[in-house]
């Protein structure tokens, strides 16, 4: 792979943007932004602002968007920085001006079509290599320079280090592993066990009870993660704890934060359809294959008095006690 490449970000958002603006600083690297919102592309072309986003943040000039999704056809990777509901769909739609050889590299935390990880999704439809990047990345953070961690997960360690090689000299430090299965879910479960969290932080400002709460979400998604086909040591990565602490305990997470609101007893149906919150679609899923394989409750113990908040009537004041209890 020659050291010139082009890189193709779909989607122009928070991770989006701050990705390409850390890329575009590697003068080898030719990065655009592929986006549906004229304003925006029109915005960062001219003034290098994505006012909507990031609106005191000056862009790299070398950063580049359009419209156009025929930059497809000449794109080296692919990131895929949109809503985790919409990526599959989106590339089904593109996949007439897709460079068959692209790496794509997912970016979105949450399950695809028919409550498969979007890797796996993207690996049955299109003939593209596929992997995915996560880590514990605010895109506050990295937008501003400030080192930022993610795992790359991909089967071929070809891949994992053209990857590693994209982001050298970059402030994003990377750590690798062949477990894609592992990285996806992890990626998914942490959103889960942040609500939990955030519940328990409503309700009790205590660092001890914080973290023995946390000990417990920690050692169940491990287990849930091996009985779904990850590894465990996936856990360890910086997509694994470091991700899962980031979004626990840092109130800049919508799903933390989602914990807090159903903590302190200001949570109502409708507050998941004004932001996308995959923790709580997550569960749902997680739940009812479960059940249906007849995984024993007690094996995932929190995340299921977690399915009761959303879906049954509840007592949010027996939360805390209730985990405890297991």
């Amino acid at each position: 792979m020659s050291d010139c490449q082009t890189i193709c970000i779909a989607g122009a958002g928070t991770m989006g943007t701050a990705l390409g603006h850390i890329l575009a600083d590697k003068e080898s690297l030719d990065v655009t932004l592929l986006s549906v919102e004229a304003s925006v592309v029109e915005e960062i072309n001219i003034s290098h602002y994505n006012s909507a986003y990031f609106p005191q943040i000056k862009l790299n000039p070398r950063l580049q968007a359009t419209t156009d999704s025929s930059i497809l056809n000449n794109a080296d990777i692919v990131f895929l920085a949109l809503p985790s509901v919409v990526v599959v769909n989106y590339l089904l739609q593109m996949k007439g001006d897709l460079n068959p050889n692209a790496l794509l590299v997912n970016l979105s935390k949450g399950f695809g079509n028919d409550n498969h990880t979007i890797v796996e999704n993207l690996q049955q439809l299109l003939p593209n290599p596929v992997c995915t990047l996560k880590g514990p990345t605010f895109a506050r953070e990295l937008i501003n320079h400030i080192p930022t961690s993610m795992t790359i997960g991909a089967a071929d360690i070809e891949v994992v280090d053209w990857v590693t090689k994209l982001f050298s000299s970059t402030i994003i430090c990377t750590d690798s592993t062949t477990d894609v299965t592992g990285v996806e879910l992890v990626s998914i479960l942490k959103n889960i066990y942040a609500i939990i969290i955030g519940i328990v932080d409503a309700q009790f400002s205590s660092p001890n009870l914080r973290f023995l709460v946390f000990t417990k979400a920690f050692n169940e998604m491990r287990h849930i993660l091996a009985y779904s086909g990850g590894h465990e040591e996936t856990m360890f990565r910086y997509c694994g704890i470091g991700d899962f602490g980031l979004t626990a305990l840092n109130d800049l997470s919508r799903n933390r934060t989602l914990g807090l609101l159903i903590g302190k007893g200001f949570f109502s149906s409708d507050i998941p359809d004004k932001v996308v919150l995959e923790g709580k679609i997550a569960v749902g899923v997680f739940v009812d294959k479960f059940r249906r394989s007849g995984v024993p409750e007690e094996k995932y113990f929190l995340m299921n008095e977690l399915y009761k908040v959303f879906n049954e009537p509840y007592n949010i004041s027996t939360f805390v006690s209730r985990i405890l209890a297991s």
